[in-house]
């Protein structure tokens, strides 16, 4: 399957701004089976979201009229409040309207998302068109036992707002998650700036050997795509079983 990743100048707090600017960019795309956007994509990462956190959502329905429209999935992280609490919920959206999500495990302590927003408690893999993803969020990269594969899905999708001083680090881990769990990894990460940092990308999609197939070009907004093959996941864990002879164990 055709996976792409946007690496987007996210206008700060402007959903109406960021989704009207992602519609004239998809407008330019071809035609793909999944499309990515990065962390909190209609806002810019917020730590203090109770003027922006969506109530009404409308970034989703968004998702939903382009996935139909574009006859994709479409995937994606937002701000949202529900039921009293803040949360960076991950959509996974299908053509035919079926929404799955995921709120983000491992919030970002460091720049006081852990104050507001409600930490998610579920791992989430969702099946499309043959391909098993990993739903995951920014700083859940760190976390190697959180994304530890047990058999149960072919590729992750990581979505994120990660800053230039810690760029490197971004880097390594993507192909990490992707050689030791021998599985694709597509981790879409913004450019530009917001009140607190500035973001130079660093987007790309990388095979269960570690080698990269695409990656967009540094302070750049722009796509890339590449095929994600589940038959190739599943051969090379037969040919070489590493997930298998992995250690076992709980997560509290």
């Amino acid at each position: 399957m055709k996976v792409t990743t946007i690496q987007q100048n996210t206008v700060w707090a402007s959903p109406s701004e960021n989704i009207a600017h992602l519609d004239t960019l998809l407008g330019t795309l071809p035609e793909t089976d999944l499309t990515v956007l990065p962390e909190m994509f209609s806002t810019g990462f917020v730590t203090q979201p109770q003027d922006v956190a969506e109530r009404d959502g409308r970034s989703l329905e968004w998702m939903k009229k382009t996935a139909a429209e574009r006859n994709c999935a479409v995937a994606g992280s937002v701000a949202v409040y529900e039921q009293g609490r803040y949360y960076n919920r991950f959509y996974f959206v299908k053509p035919d309207a079926e929404v799955t999500y995921c709120d983000k495990r491992h919030l970002f302590s460091c720049g006081g998302e852990d104050k507001l927003f409600t930490a998610g408690d579920s791992r989430v893999i969702v099946e499309f068109r043959g391909v098993r993803f990993l739903l995951l969020i920014c700083y859940d990269l760190r976390f190697p036992v959180w994304s530890r594969c047990r058999g149960d899905y072919d590729a992750i999708l990581y979505v994120a707002s990660w800053p230039i001083p810690r760029i490197g680090v971004w880097r390594t881990l993507l192909r990490a998650r992707a050689i030791e769990n021998q599985c694709y990894v597509a981790g879409v990460n913004r450019t530009g700036n917001d009140p607190y940092c500035e973001y130079c990308g660093g987007t790309a999609i990388i095979d269960p050997y570690g080698t990269t197939l695409a990656e967009c070009a540094d302070y750049t907004e722009e796509a890339v795509t590449a095929e994600v093959d589940a038959a190739l996941v599943k051969a090379f864990r037969e040919k070489f079983p590493a997930c298998g002879d992995a250690d076992e164990f709980t997560v509290i």
